[in-house]
């Protein structure tokens, strides 16, 4: 507990804010490090994407226990038996919701994409022309980090919240708890069915059972990205939920801030960051950039390519 309580001590900073955040960044880069030796060592991305859920899971994670932590450090009864009790005790069900909402999308695709990579014998065509270069492979663990710090961030906000504030709240549920939530659940089942789609086509073509080349069936015949527009979705309704509670000027004294205008503008970027990030990198870095540009190639000068792309939206899905 010497260690615990040192490095509790050392991020003991003046407001609910930073002493909530800068812990939960260290623990994101930390585990990215920890993870990118090895990996750089043996050229290996085998456990890039598991450690980007370990790191979301970590992170979400400990902004919710921290301040149980420093609470029982400041008692004098520092230790983690009854850990778990106390802390859903001491927390409000918001915390605890968006918690477990970014705790079982990132099992879930982190289980997703470890199975992919393993059924592809641990080759990920994304670092074909990286994971020969510690510095370039380097980064791609470093950008991963600040993918996790980023999209985290409105839940880690929420989590940096005392129990106290959440008691002068006006409403037991507010819109923007129903309104993100909601969000949330559209987004991920979304995300599943588009994922599993894939999967059975995939499976199938394997099987001879189908001489298709690319997906338009089902949410595919709706939209060229459906599991990317369920991700960008998802992360949308978090920051909802998130930045319904810490616009509020309840929520703005509670990480110990002033209720100025400029607060509150700068609490809700704070929160749009997270889908705002997201949004960037599925449609302009690693998401549809790379799918369109390697099925353009593969398929650009096929006529019913060209139909199915002309008439499927790229990412909002169609309702007919």
């Amino acid at each position: 507990m010497a260690v615990l309580s040192t490095l509790l001590n050392a991020t003991a900073f003046k407001t609910p804010l930073l002493r909530t955040l800068v812990p939960t960044l260290a623990l994101a880069y930390g585990i990215q490090a920890a993870v990118a030796v090895p990996s750089i060592a043996t050229k290996s991305e085998r456990f890039y994407d598991a450690s980007g859920s370990l790191t979301y899971l970590a992170c979400t994670g400990a902004s919710l226990v921290l301040p149980v932590l420093r609470a029982r450090l400041a008692a004098g009864t520092l230790g983690t038996s009854g850990l778990l009790g106390e802390v859903l005790q001491a927390t409000n069900w918001r915390q605890v919701a968006l918690t477990a909402a970014v705790s079982l999308w990132a099992i879930r695709l982190g289980s997703f994409l470890l199975s992919r990579i393993t059924a592809e014998s641990g080759r990920d065509s994304r670092f074909d022309n990286i994971r020969g270069s510690p510095p370039k492979f380097a980064v791609a663990f470093f950008a991963q980090a600040t993918w996790v710090s980023l999209c985290t961030l409105p839940v880690v906000l929420l989590n940096a919240l005392p129990g106290s504030a959440f008691s002068s709240l006006p409403a037991s549920i507010l819109l923007s708890d129903f309104l993100g939530l909601a969000l949330y659940v559209g987004g991920i089942l979304f995300e599943i069915t588009a994922d599993r789609q894939k999967s059975q086509w995939m499976h199938e073509k394997k099987e001879k059972k189908h001489s298709e080349e690319f997906l338009t069936r089902g949410l595919w015949g709706k939209s060229r990205h459906p599991n990317y527009f369920g991700e960008i979705t998802l992360w949308t309704g978090i920051a909802i939920a998130a930045g319904g509670v810490l616009t509020s000027k309840v929520g703005l004294s509670g990480l110990g801030l002033s209720t100025a205008l400029a607060s509150q503008l700068g609490t809700a970027a704070a929160c749009a960051v997270s889908p705002g990030f997201v949004s960037f990198l599925l449609l302009k870095i690693s998401g549809i950039p790379l799918s369109e540009n390697k099925y353009d190639k593969k398929f650009g000068d096929r006529k019913d390519y060209q139909e199915w792309k002309k008439n499927t939206p790229m990412l909002f899905p169609k309702l007919w």
